[in-house]
């Protein structure tokens, strides 16, 4: 028996870490926020009942009397960002708005689920549209691009009077497209785009350039920084959207701290590009040694 001993602690040791690794973590309930309001949660409007309710409880939305709930449509997405009003809406999205100076956070909860857009595209795309001083928990039952989860932030500032302006809304949708077409591009990824597009936003508020050939010298500044080679189609897509931004005179400096925690963060995922590696390699350690734990054991 006791040769069995130093296997089965082994076992629960690891046992224990896989547990404390994998186990999803839960604020503690603190009521309702009488000064910000409650969390604003909205659906996508075609979801199946069942779909809702496994939305509902991968948000955590277990009284419905301490959330406003709303539905975005396909008629919503005509609304705000000009799409297709026929468009098949499944991405969700709550909204929980934060003290001033709090900055902006995103939590993509079913990140398998939603396949082309990251934390920091959305970091990215909200600052743009104007969205500042809130966590945002994004959600899907199915995989979906994450495009439509934009929507449903927008009608949720919307129906609490908190009204977007509808230019800097469709820019930021148009940004989103942008980041991720870029993103299927041979030699970049994700991380990558969200990076230049931060640096680019990061130059604007630093120059504060006046013209579009200065806007253009900036984006040339920073591919090259950042050793990015793109088309002169790509490049010219780039200079055109951040001229926009020039156009309509979006203040990026007010936001600045924000935009030096989403490089940040990107910086980080670049730079641990091991990661993944050391936790394949540590559960591949980890299923050898179960197995040989129970082989002893009937061997």
């Amino acid at each position: 028996m006791k040769r069995y001993l130093k296997p089965t602690v082994t076992f629960l040791i690891m046992a224990v870490m896989v547990f404390s690794f994998t186990a999803p973590v839960h604020a503690a309930n603190d009521g309702i926020n009488e000064k910000m309001g409650v969390p604003i949660v909205v659906y996508g409007d075609t979801l199946s009942d069942s779909q809702k309710e496994e939305v509902r409880e991968l948000l955590e939305v277990t009284d419905p009397e301490a959330v406003e709930e709303y539905a975005v449509t396909g008629e919503d997405i005509a609304n705000y960002i000009d799409g297709d009003p026929n468009s098949r809406m499944f991405s969700s999205a709550k909204i929980t708005r934060e003290e001033e100076g709090t900055g902006l956070t995103i939590n993509i909860v079913t990140p398998d689920n939603i396949t082309q857009v990251t934390n920091e595209m959305y970091a990215n795309a909200l600052l743009t549209a104007g969205v500042e001083n809130a966590t945002v928990d994004v959600v899907s039952p199915v995989q979906v691009s994450g495009h439509s989860a934009l929507t449903g932030i927008y009608k949720a500032y919307d129906a609490e009077g908190e009204e977007l302006d509808k230019e800097r809304m469709e820019l930021a949708n148009d940004e989103l497209d942008v980041a991720t077409d870029l993103a299927d591009k041979e030699g970049l990824n994700q991380e990558k785009v969200s990076e230049l597009l931060t640096e680019i936003k990061q130059a604007i508020a630093d120059q504060n350039p006046a013209t579009k050939e200065e806007i253009e010298q900036i984006v040339e500044e920073q591919l090259n920084n950042l050793d990015i080679s793109l088309s002169e189609e790509d490049r010219q897509m780039l200079t055109d959207l951040f001229n926009r931004m020039r156009d309509l005179d979006i203040n990026f400096d007010n936001v600045k701290n924000q935009l030096d925690e989403i490089a940040s963060k990107v910086q980080d995922l670049i730079n641990d590009e091991g990661f993944w590696n050391r936790v394949e390699a540590f559960f591949s350690n980890l299923a050898r040694m179960i197995g040989n734990f129970f082989e002893g054991i009937f061997n």
